[in-house]
């Protein structure tokens, strides 16, 4: 068996997990949108994703095989995911094809639901978040290091 994991946040440039091929592509019918990174007291952001028509968002996908590393793997997303209360399966889209290159990819999604998931900040005003990323710091670090390194990544992949 063969599991295939999106990334399109930290998982760009920090899977932090054994896998066998990385595949640079991207999802329809989603897009980029900031969450959290902080602490409870003093929340963050990140990336999520939320469904949106049109939509597209680029990451990279990761083959992990082997019933023992999948199970792995899929251990620490869901404790390093944590946040992210759901996990639904896309297909996969590189630049060169206009059909999926890999399908039934799984990624971790955060639900706009406060009730399921009251991590979720969802919008602000942009001073609002500035301010957050700007003095956040939570256990990965601070907010403005996953702002700049997640900018880094997808100027990686183009």
């Amino acid at each position: 068996m063969v599991l295939w994991i999106f990334g399109y946040g930290s998982l760009i440039w920090k899977a932090g997990f054994n896998y066998d091929e990385r595949v640079v592509g991207f999802i329809k019918g989603y897009r980029r949108v900031t969450d959290h990174r902080g602490t409870p007291e003093n929340p963050g952001r990140t990336a999520t994703l939320e469904a949106h028509d049109g939509g597209i968002c680029w990451g990279a996908a990761y083959r992990v095989s082997g019933h023992d590393n999948e199970q792995l793997v899929l251990s620490y997303l869901d404790l390093r995911e944590k946040q992210y209360d759901r996990k639904v399966f896309v297909d996969l889209y590189t630049e060169s094809s206009s059909e999926p290159a890999i399908t039934d990819v799984l990624v971790y999604i955060a639900s706009p639901d406060k009730k399921k998931n009251p991590n979720y900040l969802g919008p602000a005003d942009m001073e609002d978040m500035a301010l957050q990323i700007a003095t956040c710091v939570g256990p990965s670090g601070p907010n403005y290091e996953y702002i700049f390194r997640l900018e880094e990544a997808l100027l990686e992949i183009g």
